[in-house]
Parts: C-alpha cells; sequence; structure tokens
C-alpha cells in the first residue's frame, strides 16, 4: 500500500458510489439501519437506507434512538446486533441425513457457498472483536466451517467512532475510537459534519479496498478535522474500565463477596452472551420430520448463562447459582480468555451494559472487584 499517497474524501455522493461499487462487485452489502425502534444491522439497497439523521441514548439498561439535526450517517454508538451475527450466525445448519426405503442413510453436509458480505460501517471496536473471533474460530489447529468461509469472503468498511455512547469505554481498552494500528480491514472511513454537508476521509487497507476507492469521485484533504473530530471522541467516552492485569485480578478474587451482590441483581437471562461480539458458545440439536426418515443437526448459540451450559450427565449442572454463572462469565471474558488466546475477549463497545435488563454494568463490577481486593483485611 503506497503510504505516500495523498489523503482523500468522499461526499454524500461518493458513499453512495461505494455502496453501489459493492453490490456490482457482487457484495450483499450490510450496514447500520433504523428498525422496530433501534438501529439495527440489514442489507442496504442503497446508502440511503443508512440512518441518517439518527443517534442514540444508551446507559445502563437503556437504549433510545434520538432525532439529529444533521445527516450523519455513522453518529451513533453500538446497537443490540454485531457483526457476528452474520459471521458466526444464530442457526446454522451442519448436515441432513435421509432414509431411504432399503434403510441405507445417506448423509450430506451442508456445502452450500457462503454470502458474500460487505460490511459497511464497522466500529474499531468491532473491528477488534472480529480480530478476537478470527483468532478463537479460524487461529487454532481447526477452522471452524461456518464462520471460517463466511469471514474469508468478507470485506470490511470501518468507521471510525466520533460519536460514543453512554455506555463505551473502547478508548479505555485500547480498541477505539479511532481505527488501531495494524487492523485488517479493507477501506476506512472517517464521518464529519461540515457547513457544505457531510465528508467522508477515506483510506485503503487491502489492494481491493485501493481498486473500489480509485473508482469513486474524491478530493484530497488533509483529513485535520477528521483526526481531530476522533480524539475528541476519546475524551467523550461515557465510561471507562481498568484494564490494568485483569487477568490476575479475575483469579485472585473467585470467592470474593461481589460476586454475591452481582448475583442478587442477576436475571441469567444470557442477552449479555447474545449482544456481545465476542461470545462463540454453540451448543447442537437434531431435528427429524414426522416420518423418521429425514433429519438435519443445527448448531446455534448458547450462553453459559443457561442453566444447562455446564450440565453433565449423572450429576447435574456444574453451575447452578448466579453467582457461580456471572462469575464464569466475568472471569473468562476479562480473565482466562488470555490464557486461551492471547487477549482480553471485551472490546468495551458497551453493549452489556446497555441490553442488561437490570443495567449490570461490568465496568462497575471489575471497579468494585478492584476495591474489595484492595481492602485491608480484617
Amino acid at each position: 500500500m503506497d503510504t505516500t499517497a495523498p489523503l482523500v474524501e468522499l461526499d454524500e455522493q461518493g458513499l453512495a458510489a461505494l455502496v453501489d461499487a459493492l453490490r456490482q462487485r457482487g457484495y450483499t452489502v450490510i450496514g447500520p439501519t433504523v428498525r422496530d425502534g433501534a438501529i439495527v444491522l440489514a442489507e442496504l439497497a442503497s446508502a440511503e437506507d443508512l440512518p441518517h439523521g439518527w443517534g442514540v441514548e444508551t446507559e445502563a439498561g437503556t437504549y433510545r434512538l434520538r432525532r439529529r439535526e444533521d445527516r450523519a450517517a455513522f453518529a451513533h454508538s453500538a446497537g443490540p446486533q454485531s457483526w457476528k451475527t452474520f459471521l458466526h450466525p444464530p442457526r446454522a445448519r451442519l448436515w441432513q441425513a435421509d432414509r431411504s426405503e432399503d434403510g441405507t442413510v445417506a448423509v450430506r453436509e451442508d456445502d452450500e457457498p457462503p454470502p458474500r458480505y460487505a460490511f459497511l460501517g464497522v466500529r474499531p471496536c468491532d473491528l477488534r472483536a472480529i480480530a478476537v473471533q478470527d483468532r478463537v474460530l479460524t487461529g487454532g489447529a481447526y477452522t471452524d466451517p461456518v464462520y471460517g468461509p463466511r469471514r474469508a469472503g468478507a470485506f470490511l468498511v470501518v468507521a471510525e467512532c466520533t460519536e460514543p455512547g453512554g455506555v463505551c469505554f473502547c478508548a479505555s481498552m485500547g480498541t477505539g475510537p479511532g481505527l488501531p494500528d495494524g487492523s485488517a480491514h479493507d477501506l476506512a472511513l472517517t464521518e464529519t459534519v461540515e457547513p457544505d454537508g457531510l465528508h467522508y476521509l477515506a483510506r485503503a487497507g487491502s489492494p481491493e479496498g485501493a481498486d473500489i476507492l480509485a473508482e469513486l469521485p474524491t478530493r484530497t484533504t488533509d483529513g485535520a478535522r477528521a483526526r481531530a473530530a476522533v480524539a475528541d471522541a476519546a475524551g467523550r467516552m461515557g465510561r471507562s474500565m481498568d484494564a490494568t492485569d485483569l487477568r490476575s485480578l479475575m483469579a485472585g478474587t473467585m470467592t470474593a463477596e461481589r460476586w454475591d451482590q452481582v448475583a442478587g441483581r442477576c436475571l441469567t437471562c444470557g442477552n449479555c452472551t447474545m449482544v456481545c461480539p465476542t461470545c462463540f458458545c454453540t451448543t447442537t440439536e437434531e431435528v427429524t420430520d414426522l416420518t423418521g426418515d429425514h433429519a438435519e443437526r443445527w448448531r446455534r448459540w448458547d450462553s453459559c448463562f443457561d442453566l444447562d451450559f455446564s450440565h453433565v450427565h449423572g450429576t447435574g449442572p456444574v453451575r447452578s447459582s448466579a453467582r457461580s454463572r456471572y462469575r464464569q462469565w466475568l472471569t473468562h471474558k476479562l480473565g482466562t480468555w488470555h490464557d486461551q488466546f492471547g487477549s482480553s475477549g471485551c472490546v468495551g463497545c458497551g453493549r452489556c451494559i446497555a441490553w442488561c435488563p437490570v443495567g449490570i454494568d461490568i465496568t462497575e463490577e471489575v471497579d468494585a472487584l478492584r476495591a474489595e481486593a484492595a481492602a485491608p483485611e480484617g
């Protein structure tokens, strides 16, 4: 990539041309759009489907849309979905089997070509989440058969964050609001609202990204306003987390009283694991038709908050209490994830805070555990 090339920017027409160019190349373009009182991720027919003029207000247990006075398309923080929904879908068929009249059984693995996605508006925190799932699902001896092909064909357009939400804490986790160095992506955009309309600082991150950018109507820029907007966002995070040696903190507070306090509030509903962009646990289930001659195996998302998640035959669930299940989730996310995958499992998006029905705040829980660990004994 030519790092000496001049910086360029797009206007609204250029953004529309980007969506059109991706669709013409055969991509299914997925991006943020307004639906059912939230900003969700869905297929975009054009750039007009983006949530122009919409922002969000988030707090613990709270999420609502709010109107903006401008037409900004990416001036909102994370919604209830992440790109995990498309790369690691909630349900996926693994194989199907049919029994013939002579009693023989034929098993067929699902080998249909995966969707060819272009993700428009990936936040830096979510880009890190994709990198985390890359490590989990493709970085070992085996590549996940569903995630791997979908991820290999995905085109990623990052939108740097200039409007952090009330539950965002990516700056303290080192995952945003700007694009971290060395991140794998194809294009990066930074949206600014100017008197003459919307501007998008654009940079290519891959050869294919450079090819598409070369087709778009651009103009040169110094990028100063875009960089200033991202730097300003870093100072306006709604939350922060002290990420200092979280692995040791989690390992050293396994018997902390704080676990009982949070368990008294936790509904063990699993919302936090469903909205988390890095949680990856699944289970399998078999279904048959009424004749018993056709069977299918499906994989679906599971949660460590499910009572049966730790069920052992003949013994029952290993983690039967809310205390043990919440502790498992948090200590894995912030602690033993380092042992397994070499990084934290939290990217600071704040979704688990906003979408917890009782407003449990992961940053508050970490602070409480630190305070209890530091308190003098007796």
